[in-house]
């Protein structure tokens, strides 16, 4: 099952949208641009990874 952190917040076009999903035991960022980040244990780790794609 997949859950995500919250309701995804609408976007201008072209600007990048992340939100965490849960996978099983692990949690992941993704964005609207179609990015992925690693598979993390904790939900903190997978925020991170999320605000470091925005600032790239």
């Amino acid at each position: 099952m997949t859950q995500q952190d919250g309701p995804a917040p609408s976007r201008p076009a072209g600007e990048h949208g992340t939100t965490t999903v849960e996978q099983g035991r692990f949690c992941l960022a993704r964005c609207t641009c179609g990015w992925r980040g690693p598979a993390r244990r904790a939900r903190s780790l997978a925020r991170s990874d999320a605000e470091s794609h925005l600032r790239d």
